[in-house]
C-alpha cells in the first residue's frame, strides 16, 4: 500500500480511523466505539474488504489507539492526520508542533467537547509512533477565507478583538472535498459559484467562490445555522432568558437541551433520524411531517441566504448521510428554492442513494449533484501535502 495516510478521529468515546492510499477501494477503516466501557469495541473493514470486529473490554483512546496502530503499522504508513473540529484562525493544515497543539488547546473553549478528545488522541500516536510526521487537518481551516463582513458578529468589538468572538464554520473538509469533486465533474475546477448542503446529524450550508468559502451557517460553535438532528440550529438569542426566567433552568441545562434534545428529535418527539421519520410521517405521523418541513425549509432559507456572498451561481451539491441518500429531502428542499431556477430531474434524483455520485438537475437552470463525501480522503490529502512541503524545505536546506 504506497502513500499510505492514517487518518484518526477522535471523539470523546471513539476513535475513527482510516488508511488511505491511493486507490479508494483499498482503504481499510473503522471505527473504536464505547471506549472506557465493558462494551468497547472496534468494528471496520480490512484491506481484503472482510469486516472486522474485535471486543476490548475498557480500553481507553490509547489502548485502542495502541491496538488499531500494531494491526496498521505493517503497512508503514507515511504519516499521521488528524482531524480537529476548531482551530481558531489557523488557516490551513499544520504540522503538529508544541505551538500548534497549544493553538488547539487554546481553542478549546470554542469546541470543549471536541478538542479534549482531539488532544488526546494525539498525544496517544505522538507517543506511539514518535518517528512519523502528524499533522492536524482542521474542520474550520477551509472557512478562514470568509469576509470579515461575513464572519463579525454584531456586538462590541472587544469580544472579537479580546475573546476571538466570531463566525468560524465548520464541517470544512466536507465542503472542500464536494465543491472541488462538483466543480471537477461539470468541467470547471475551482471555478464559479456553488452552494453545498452537508446533511447529518450535524448539518451545514456552505457558499463557495472559485474553490474558497465565502460564507456558512455554522458559527462560533457547530450550534448556530439549519435545523439538525439534535441541534436547534438558529434560535432568538433571547430564548435562554426566557427559559431562564420563566422554568428557572441555568445556562448548562438549556445549552444542553438546544444541543441535545431539539432539531429533528426535540420537534418530532419521535427521532433525530431522517429515515425514521420520513416513515412516521407516511403513515400520518403530524410531528414527524413537521420536522421535516422545518429542516427542508430552513435549509432552502440559509442556502438562499448564504447565496448573497456569490456573484454567479453554477449550482447546488447535497453531501452527507441525508444528502446523498434521501431524494425526498432533496426534492423538498429544492421545491423552496424555485426563484433559483432549479429544475429537478425527479427520476434521476430518485435512482441516488447509497453513495452513487451524479447529476439530478433537468439539463436547465444551475446544476443540482448530489456527491458522496470523503472527509477522510481529505484529510489524507492535506495531510500529504504538508508532508511534501516539510521535504521540499529540507532539501532545499541540504542544498
Amino acid at each position: 500500500m504506497s502513500k499510505a495516510i492514517l487518518v484518526i478521529n477522535c471523539g470523546s468515546s471513539s476513535i475513527k480511523y482510516a488508511l488511505v492510499s491511493e486507490r479508494r477501494e483499498d482503504r481499510i477503516y473503522g471505527l473504536a466505539e464505547n471506549l472506557g466501557s465493558e462494551n468497547a469495541r472496534i468494528k471496520g473493514i480490512t484491506a481484503g474488504g472482510e469486516p472486522l470486529e474485535l471486543n476490548i473490554p475498557n480500553a481507553n483512546h490509547q489502548q485502542a489507539l495502541e491496538i488499531l496502530l500494531g494491526r496498521l503499522a505493517h503497512y508503514n504508513p507515511q504519516a499521521i492526520g488528524h482531524r480537529v473540529v476548531h482551530g481558531g484562525t489557523l488557516t490551513k493544515a499544520e504540522l503538529l508542533t508544541p505551538a500548534i497543539i497549544q493553538r488547539i488547546r487554546d481553542a478549546t473553549p470554542l469546541a470543549p467537547l471536541h478538542n479534549p478528545a482531539h488532544l488526546v488522541g494525539i498525544e496517544a500516536t505522538m507517543r506511539l509512533f514518535p518517528e512519523l510526521p502528524q499533522i492536524a487537518v482542521f474542520d474550520t481551516a477551509f472557512h478562514q477565507t470568509m469576509p470579515a463582513h461575513a464572519y463579525r458578529y454584531a456586538v462590541p468589538k472587544f469580544l472579537y478583538t479580546e475573546h476571538n468572538v466570531r463566525r468560524y464554520g465548520f464541517h470544512g473538509t466536507s465542503h472542500a472535498y464536494v465543491s472541488e469533486r462538483g466543480s471537477e465533474l461539470a468541467g470547471q475546477f475551482k471555478q464559479g459559484g456553488w452552494l453545498t448542503a452537508h446533511l447529518g446529524n450535524g448539518s451545514s450550508t456552505c457558499a463557495i467562490w472559485n474553490g474558497n468559502s465565502i460564507d456558512t451557517s455554522m458559527g462560533l460553535t457547530p450550534l448556530e445555522g439549519v435545523v439538525m438532528g439534535t441541534r436547534s440550529g438558529d434560535v432568538d438569542p433571547s430564548l435562554h432568558s426566557f427559559i431562564a426566567n420563566n422554568l428557572g433552568w441555568d445556562i448548562y441545562k438549556i445549552d444542553r437541551m438546544l444541543n441535545s434534545q431539539s432539531g429533528l428529535l426535540g420537534l418530532s418527539g419521535l427521532s433525530n433520524d431522517m429515515r425514521t421519520l420520513i416513515e412516521a410521517s407516511e403513515s400520518g405521523n403530524e410531528d414527524a411531517a413537521l420536522a421535516i418541513e422545518v429542516f427542508c425549509y430552513r435549509l432552502a432559507k440559509s442556502l438562499a441566504g448564504i447565496s448573497c456572498g456569490l456573484p454567479t451561481l453554477n449550482g447546488l451539491i447535497f453531501t452527507g448521510g441525508i444528502g446523498e441518500n434521501s431524494a425526498h429531502i432533496r426534492e423538498k428542499t429544492v421545491g423552496y428554492l424555485h426563484l433559483f431556477g432549479f429544475k429537478l430531474d425527479k427520476d434521476g434524483n430518485n435512482t441516488l442513494k447509497r453513495g452513487t455520485e451524479g447529476r439530478i438537475d433537468a439539463g436547465t437552470g444551475p446544476q443540482i449533484w448530489v456527491i458522496p463525501t470523503d472527509e477522510e480522503g481529505r484529510i489524507a490529502k492535506e495531510t500529504e501535502c504538508v508532508v511534501e512541503e516539510l521535504q521540499q524545505i529540507k532539501q532545499a536546506e541540504i542544498a
